[in-house]
């Protein structure tokens, strides 16, 4: 495995890699989530690439940029494990270098959701992508279903400046109690980890009771949420999984998600219910 630090290299190596290449965008930290990915991107690549950047560029001012999880030894030993070929590593200084002044404004799809509640993270992530796509050139890109918009969002980047790579967005991985696996899961405390599965359950909620219409899902759910002392709520959404407008019928795909914050954490998790869904009960 060869592990790559500066962008002259990288673009080198992946120039001449074997294709399909295939790449991993991470911040490192790696769980079972991400490995998932590296499994699936694996048979599919012919050339696997990974990506650690802790990007500061997606966190805003009272975030955890500061104490976001590291531990790249374990990390590199993952991939390695795991059967990638080339992990870009670079320093802040050699994403951002001096003078560095050009962000990418994916408009309308990051302003919802994860995009108001905080401003100027999707403007951070679309930059982020926008330059690891140029530099690897990878054929696709793998996302988790967890960070649903954030798929959402790089594929209309991709889309839209012709960035060439299919975007491949994968299943959530869970816990065995449901909780969605995240680098943000190692700040929980044990009682504050079994508060945390009050996300999963929610959206469990939200499927028994597709049939009553978003709105009285939106509240059921905020009961649940605000019954478990631990948690505090930021958003819960039922919106149109296409463009994130809210619905008041689940008629369509309906992307269900929301975002609580449990001690240091926040946490977010969201499942699609489809009008199937509804009809049957």
């Amino acid at each position: 495995m060869n592990v790559i630090a500066t962008v002259e290299q990288m673009r080198a190596e992946a120039g001449r890699a074997r294709r399909p290449l295939g790449l991993i965008p991470t911040m490192g930290f790696l769980h079972q989530g991400h490995m998932s990915l590296v499994r699936l991107a694996r048979s599919e690549s012919e050339t696997l690439a990974a990506s650690i950047f802790v990007n500061p560029a997606q966190f805003g001012p009272q975030e955890d940029l500061a104490s976001y999880p590291s531990d790249m030894d374990a990390d590199l030993a993952k991939l390695e494990g795991a059967g990638v070929d080339l992990v870009f590593a670079p320093s802040l200084d050699e994403m951002y270098p001096d003078g560095f002044d050009t962000y990418v404004d994916v408009g309308r799809i990051g302003e919802r959701l994860e995009g108001e509640a905080r401003p100027g993270h999707f403007r951070g992530v679309a930059t982020v992508v926008c330059k690891l796509l140029a530099i690897v050139r990878p054929d696709r890109a793998y996302f988790g279903q967890k960070d649903v918009q954030q798929g959402m969002v790089v594929t209309q980047l991709t889309r839209d400046l012709n960035l060439g790579a299919d975007i491949v967005v994968a299943p959530t991985v869970r816990e065995p109690d449901g909780l969605a696996l995240s680098s943000r899961n190692a700040y929980l405390g044990t009682e504050e980890r079994r508060a945390a599965t009050v996300l999963h359950r929610a959206l469990l909620l939200a499927s028994d009771v597709a049939a009553a219409g978003a709105g009285e899902i939106r509240a059921r759910m905020r009961r649940l949420i605000e019954s478990e002392p631990l948690a505090m709520l930021d958003y819960v959404s039922v919106a149109d999984a296409a463009t994130l407008d809210e619905l008041k019928v689940v008629d369509r795909p309906a992307l269900v998600s929301l975002a609580v914050r449990i001690g240091r954490s926040r946490l977010i998790d969201n499942m699609v219910l489809q009008p199937q869904d509804r009809e049957d009960r």
